[in-house]
């Protein structure tokens, strides 16, 4: 009889590690299926305070979209430049909400609540969000002006 010769166990597979890295770039809530951004100012968070981001999903359902429609980037928490924002999230629409064009590095100004074609992109401005959901007369009014020009932004 032979003497039997240890089997060697398989050997265990090593984790390779990944050539790739996390793709740089900006934080954004959403999923940005629609290819709209909204660029909000929120110092303190994140993303938005829950009163805004409530009003924000509120005036996306209307316009008959939702979240994952759009890219919602806070440019308090991490400052936006628009050539970097257009390579990485691909933008048809950028709403900027308590955002001034020229802190994006836009080089055009327009006034609130006008639509602005741009570089084949659409740019529309508007008040903080902050303001739109005070329950005053102001906040009402801004309300009402923003729903206009959304409405005809989006055909609803």
């Amino acid at each position: 009889m032979a003497p039997v010769s240890p089997v060697a166990p398989p050997p265990v597979p090593q984790a390779v590690p990944s050539p790739v890295s996390p793709a740089p770039g900006y934080k954004f809530l959403g999923n940005n299926r629609r290819n709209i951004t909204i660029l909000v100012q929120a110092p303190g968070t994140a993303f938005l305070p829950d009163d805004q981001l409530t009003f924000l999903t509120k005036i996306l359902e209307a316009c008959r979209m939702n979240i994952g429609d759009v890219a919602i980037i806070n440019h308090a928490y991490s400052p936006v430049a628009v050539t970097e924002l257009r390579r990485q999230l691909q933008p048809s629409i950028i709403l900027l909400f308590g955002v001034d064009p020229v802190a994006i590095k836009l080089p055009i100004h327009f006034p609130v609540f006008k639509q602005q074609a741009y570089d084949q992109c659409t740019y529309v401005s508007a008040p903080p969000l902050e303001e739109l959901v005070q329950p005053t007369q102001e906040g009402k009014l801004l309300k009402s002006k923003l729903w206009v020009t959304l409405k005809t932004l989006f055909n609803v």
